[in-house]
C-alpha cells in the first residue's frame, strides 16, 4: 500500500516540540536522543515502540555484550566442529550423527510468572518451543528449571500451584515430554521466582532453518494466532526493570492484587493453537516452502520484522493493516509490539505462496502475506496508507546501545567468605546422625520433588528412555539405530554467591557429570542467567565472574556455549536475587538401550563402590541451610580434569556393561544420593563407612567429582581396575542388599524404605495441597 502524501513520518519530524513519552517505554534520554541522530528526525510512535522493545534490556543485551563476547574468545575451531547453529540464532544446533541435528535453549520467564504464576509459566514453554521450531526441528522435550521464595512464605503457595500448573498444563498439551529438571526454594527468590524452560528438537541435518529475508519481491507471510493487546511492555517494561517492592499485594488475596497491576504485560497462551502450528511448520518444512523464518516472541512483530530484514540481503516494506487482529482499535504501535503468542513470520517465494497458503489451510491455521523484501536497505512499515516506520533495520535489531556498567566487587564479600561453616555444631552420635539425614530428606531444599513432576507428563510420543528418578532426561531419536540424547539442567545459587567464578563452573560440572552418568557424551551447553541489577556494581561483578567462569569451564572439558538468555532485573527494591547461572548440557548416546539407570538392584548382589575424592567442604552446603540457616565461606573445590576423567570412564563402562547403575553426588552428599539410588530401585542396601573417615563428612559432605556406582560382582575387579589404571580415586562403599527393606549405615543407624520415602514424600503436599 501507497504512504499517504503527508505521511506519519514526515509529521514526526515536522513536529519538534510535541514532547514524547520515551521514557515511560524505558527509553532513557542518551537513548532517545540517538534514535533521533539514526533517524535524521523524531520518531513517529511506531518506531519509538520499536527502538523501546528492541533495545531493552531483555532484546538486546545491551548490558551484557561486552562480556558475552568472552564465550565466543574462548571457543576453539574444534569445539566449533560439531556446532552448526550458535550464539545468534534462535536456538543452537549440534550435529549428533547419523545425519541427526538436535538443536536446544533454554529461557527465562521470570517477571510474567510472578505477575500472573500460569499464564507467565505457560507461555515461558510455549516461547521456547517456537524457537526450537523455528530451527527446522520437531520439538521433542522440555525441561524446567525453577526457584521460589521460602517454602512456608504466605505468597510462595500462589506461585508454586500457578507455575507448576502452567509448565504441566502447556507442555501436557503440546504432547511434549517434561524429561528433568530442578527446583529451589530460597527466600532470595520471594518476589522473584525464576522459570527457565528448556526445549530440545531433532532434525535431519540438511532441514536445519535460519531466520533471514532474502531476495528482492519475496513475500513476509504471518501465520499462527491474530494479534490482540496481551504482552505489550513484555520485554521493555516488564522484564527489563526491577519490581519496586509493591507487586506483592494484600496477604489476603495471596498477593494477587498488586501484581494485577502488571497483567496486561502477561501474555496469553493458547497450547492447542501451537500444537497445530508445529505439525503445519514441520509440513512446510518437508515441502521446501519456506526460505526463512522467525518466531514471534518477546518484543512480537518489532523483533521479527526487523531481524528478518537485518539478517537478510535488503529492504523490507510490511503493510501493518493486513495483520489479522483479535481487538479492536488497535493502534500501529500496539500491534507492531504485541506479544500475542502462537505466531510465526515466514520468508517464501511468490511461486510457493498459494502452496505455503495450501498447508496452512489444511492444518487451519490462519496465514497473511503482510509484506515482501524489497530491493532497499530499509524497513518501511506502512499503517492504513501512512508509513508509520522507515529505519535501517540493523539499528534496530543489533545495532543497540552497549553499556560497560560499572563492576566491583562488593565490600561485603569478604565477610561472607570468612563466614564458614567451622563452628558450626555437627552431629557427632549415631542417633544425631540418623536425625540428621530425616531432617535434611524431609527439608523443602532435598525432599522428593514428586508432587511436582506427577503433573508432567514425561513419557508422552514414546521415545523417552529416562526421566524419571534420573540424573538426566534421556531421549531416543532415531529408533532404527537407537541413536538419542541426554539432558541435564543444574544451578546452584548458594554457591555463586560465595564464588561466582567457581560456582558457575559447579553448576557446569554438575551438569556435564549428570550426563555423563547416564552413559551420554557431554557435547554442548546452553545456558540462562539469571541475576540482579545490572545497576548495580556488585550484581555485575557476579555475573562477569559467571561468565568467564562458565567460559573457562567450556573451554577446559571442550564443549562450546550454542547460545542463551541472561535475565536482569531479578531483584526487588534493593534486594537481588542469588546469582543464579543456569547450565544446561547435551549428551550423545549412540544407543539408548546401554544408557545407565540410577536405581540400584537391577543385577544380584552389586557392589556400592564412590568415585572421586570425599573432603571436608560444607560452605553453601545444603546440611548447612537446612540445619543452622547459614550461607558464607568457600564453596567446594572443581577439578574439571577429574570430571572429563569421570565422564571418560563412565562411558567405557556403559559401553562394556561394567557398571548398572550411577548416580552423581550433589547437595546432600553421599547420603542422600544412596537414598535416591535405593528408593529409585526399591532395594534396600548396606553402607560401610571407612575406618579412618569421619562418618558426618563421608555421609553429608558435598565435595564435586563424586558418583556412586553399582556394580555387578562379575564386573568389580575390571572395573576398579580401571579405575586404578586411569587415577581415578575410589573405595568400596557398600553392597545392594537384595530383599532387604532399609538403607543400613552399618554401626551407625537403619532406616526403612518406607520412612525414608514416607518423610521424602510428605513435604510438598503438606505445603501446597
Amino acid at each position: 500500500m501507497s504512504a499517504h502524501p503527508v505521511d506519519t513520518v514526515t509529521a514526526a519530524a515536522a513536529n519538534p516540540e510535541v514532547a514524547q513519552p520515551y521514557k515511560e517505554l524505558g527509553l532513557k534520554d542518551d537513548e532517545y536522543a540517538r534514535i533521533k541522530e539514526i533517524l535524521g528526525r523524531r520518531p513517529t510512535e511506531a518506531e519509538l515502540a520499536m527502538y523501546s522493545v528492541m533495545w531493552s534490556e531483555h532484546c538486546s543485551y545491551k548490558s551484557s555484550k561486552v562480556h558475552l563476547k568472552y564465550f565466543g574468545e574462548t571457543t576453539t575451531d574444534e569445539m566449533r566442529s560439531s556446532m552448526l547453529a550458535g550464539i545468534g540464532e534462535n536456538a543452537g544446533v549440534v550435529d549428533i550423527g547419523d545425519g541427526w541435528a538436535v538443536t536446544f535453549k533454554v529461557e527465562s520467564h521470570n517477571h510474567p510468572s510472578y505477575v500472573e504464576p500460569y499464564q507467565g509459566a505457560a507461555t515461558g514453554v510455549g516461547g521456547i518451543v517456537r524457537d526450537i521450531m523455528a530451527m527446522g526441528a520437531r520439538p521433542i522435550a522440555v525441561m524446567d528449571q525453577l526457584r521460589f521464595g521460602a517454602a512456608d512464605a504466605p505468597d510462595t503457595r500462589r506461585v508454586v500451584d500457578g507455575v507448576v500448573r502452567g509448565v504441566g498444563g502447556y507442555g501436557n498439551s503440546l504432547g511434549l515430554p517434561n524429561v528433568g529438571g530442578e527446583t529451589v526454594f530460597d527466600e532470595s527468590y520471594a518476589g522473584n521466582p525464576l522459570v527457565n524452560a528448556l526445549c530440545a528438537g531433532a532434525m535431519r541435518v540438511e532441514d536445519l532453518h535460519l531466520a533471514f529475508a532474502s531476495g528482492a519481491g519475496n513475500k513476509i507471510i504471518l501465520f499462527g494466532a491474530r494479534t490482540g493487546l496481551d504482552g505489550i511492555g513484555g520485554v521493555s517494561v516488564l522484564a527489563s526493570e526491577t519490581f519496586d517492592g509493591d507487586e506483592s499485594g494484600d496477604e489476603a488475596d495471596g498477593g494477587a492484587s498488586k501484581s494485577r497491576k502488571k497483567l496486561p504485560a502477561v501474555q496469553v497462551g493458547d497450547p492447542f493453537t501451537e500444537k497445530v502450528l508445529i505439525e503445519c511448520c514441520l509440513e512446510l518444512y518437508a515441502a521446501k516452502l519456506v526460505v526463512g523464518i522467525q518466531d514471534l516472541g518477546g518484543a512480537g512483530l518489532s523483533c521479527a520484522t526487523s531481524e528478518l530484514a537485518a539478517a537478510g540481503d535488503g529492504g523490507m516494506h510490511i503493510d501493518l493493516e493486513q495483520v489479522p487482529m483479535r481487538a479492536t482499535g488497535m493502534t500501529a504501535a500496539e500491534v507492531l509490539s504485541s506479544e500475542s503468542q502462537e505466531r510465526m513470520c515466514a520468508v517464501v517465494t511468490p511461486e510457493n505462496v498459494d502452496a505455503f497458503m495450501a498447508v496452512c489451510k489444511k492444518w487451519d491455521v490462519l496465514a497473511t502475506v503482510i509484506g515482501e523484501v524489497t530491493d532497499g536497505d530499509h524497513l518501511t512499515i506502512s499503517w492504513h496508507g501512512e508509513t508509520v516506520v522507515d529505519v535501517p533495520p540493523r539499528t534496530v535489531a543489533h545495532e543497540g546501545p552497549v553499556y560497560e556498567r560499572p563492576v566491583q566487587r562488593p565490600a561485603s564479600q569478604d565477610a561472607l567468605v570468612a563466614n564458614t561453616t567451622a563452628g558450626l555444631k555437627r552431629p557427632e552420635s549415631a542417633d544425631e546422625l540418623k536425625a540428621t539425614l530425616l531432617k535434611m530428606i524431609a527439608s523443602p531444599a532435598l525432599c522428593s520433588r514428586k508432587w511436582i513432576t506427577e503433573q508432567y507428563d514425561r513419557y508422552v510420543r514414546g521415545n523417552t528412555v529416562l526421566a524419571e528418578n534420573a540424573d538426566s532426561g534421556v531421549i531416543r531419536i532415531d529408533e532404527e539405530t537407537g541413536r538419542g540424547i541426554a539432558l541435564a539442567t543444574d544451578a546452584s545459587g548458594r554457591y555463586t554467591a560465595l564464588d561466582p567464578y567457581t560456582g558457575a563452573q559447579l553448576a557446569l560440572a554438575e551438569a556435564f557429570r549428570n550426563v555423563a552418568v547416564t552413559g551420554a557424551t557431554p557435547k554442548a551447553v546452553s545456558n540462562c542467567l539469571n541475576f540482579g541489577s545490572p545497576e548495580d556494581p556488585g550484581v555485575m561483578w557476579q555475573f562477569q565472574q559467571a561468565v568467564r567462569g562458565l567460559a573457562d569451564g567450556c573451554a577446559k572439558l571442550g564443549i562450546p556455549v550454542t547460545g542463551g538468555n541472561v535475565s536482569f532485573y531479578n531483584q526487588t527494591g534493593s534486594t537481588p536475587i542469588l546469582p543464579t547461572p543456569v547450565v544446561a548440557v547435551l549428551g550423545v548416546i549412540d544407543d539408548v538401550h546401554r544408557r545407565i539407570p540410577t536405581g540400584l538392584g537391577l543385577e544380584p548382589g552389586e557392589t556400592l563402590i564412590l568415585l572421586g575424592e570425599t573432603r571436608d567442604e560444607f560452605d553453601g552446603s545444603i546440611w548447612s541451610q537446612v540445619e543452622h540457616g547459614h550461607l558464607g565461606g568457600v564453596p567446594p573445590r572443581v577439578d574439571l580434569d577429574r570430571e572429563q576423567l569421570l565422564a571418560d570412564i563412565l562411558l567405557a563402562s556403559s559401553r562394556d556393561g561394567l557398571v548398572s547403575a550411577a548416580h552423581d553426588l550433589s547437595e546432600g552428599g553421599l547420603a542422600q544420593a544412596v537414598v535416591e539410588a535405593a528408593l529409585a530401585g526399591e532395594t534396600g542396601c548396606r553402607i560401610l563407612l571407612p575406618d579412618d573417615a569421619d562418618p558426618f563428612v563421608t555421609l553429608f559432605s558435598e565435595s564435586s567429582g563424586r558418583v556412586l556406582v553399582a556394580v555387578p560382582r562379575t564386573e568389580e575387579t575390571r572395573f576398579t581396575g580401571m579405575c586404578t589404571a586411569r587415577n581415578l580415586p575410589w573405595v568400596r562403599i557398600g553392597v545392594v542388599d537384595e530383599g532387604s527393606d532399609s538403607v543400613e549405615i552399618q554401626g551407625q543407624f537403619s532406616i526403612t524404605l518406607a520412612e525414608l520415602r514416607a518423610t521424602s514424600e510428605a513435604t510438598l503436599p503438606a505445603l501446597f495441597g
